[in-house]
């Protein structure tokens, strides 16, 4: 049986919700800036008489989510492409 502190486990606690806090919005700003970056690619690739999707990119990101997420990363990795193209 593991004992500790009744103190030092609310104040971990606290430390912790800090810490995922503060992950949260780094995620979020991440996210955000993925997005903006997208949809920039988007509209060059299409001023320049390109298609609005790479099919072979985008299976490459689902691919590398997958690997490092497992099968939740796939579903991770189409919320992320979305949030760069828009709906298909």
């Amino acid at each position: 049986m593991t004992t500790t502190s009744t103190e030092t486990v609310p104040e971990e606690l606290a430390e912790l919700r800090v810490e995922i806090d503060a992950l949260d919005t780094e995620i979020l700003r991440l996210w955000q800036r993925r997005a903006e970056v997208s949809k920039r690619i988007g509209q060059i690739r299409m001023a320049n008489g390109g298609t609005r999707l790479v099919l072979d990119r985008e299976r490459a990101i689902l691919e590398k989510y997958r690997q490092a997420l497992g099968d939740d990363g796939i579903q991770i990795a189409m919320l992320v492409l979305r949030a760069g193209r828009g709906p298909l």
